[in-house]
């Protein structure tokens, strides 16, 4: 990873359709160039996906739920299962195993109340393995970044 690299991670991850020409002469390189990089680029996993990034609120799902889980006990099968179901769930946003109070954090976006009731029941009442879970709901989005922080000072 070269600075060139860093540059055109910096300017793909705020807008990918940018064009390669566009890309070459921000960053002072050929199209060619700038295309065998991104090549490189996702073929080794460092731009691991090309996303339209959607407004939930816009496709009426208005509510952003963040809840922690906490398992009844910890071990791989518990652990691994409830990782399954919670990949598997086009509800579940994010999904951190975390330390501290909580074994998950999950990020969730659901239409209403209601929807995340039936979330919780499926979900949560619905397993053994889960001792509690407690709900915090979203008032207002201050941020919500996809972009990592590019530091272009590494060499």
């Amino acid at each position: 990873m070269d600075d060139f690299d860093r540059s055109i991670l910096a300017l793909v991850q705020t807008d990918n359709r940018l064009s390669s020409e566009k890309i070459g002469e921000a960053v002072g390189l050929s199209p060619a160039a700038v295309q065998k990089r991104l090549k490189r680029l996702r073929d080794n996993g460092t731009i691991c996906a090309d996303i339209a990034v959607i407004a939930p609120e816009r496709i009426g799902l208005s509510m952003t739920i963040i809840a922690e889980v906490t398992l009844e006990r910890e071990n791989l099968a518990v652990l691994d299962a409830f990782k399954r179901r919670m990949r598997s769930s086009p509800t579940v946003q994010q999904c951190y195993y975390t330390t501290g109070s909580a074994d998950f954090i999950l990020i969730l976006t659901v239409r209403d109340i209601k929807d995340y009731e039936e979330f919780t029941r499926e979900y949560f009442f619905g397993n053994a393995e889960i001792r509690k879970f407690q709900t915090n709901i979203v008032m207002d989005t201050v941020k919500a970044g996809l972009t990592v922080p590019i530091d272009m000072e590494r060499g």
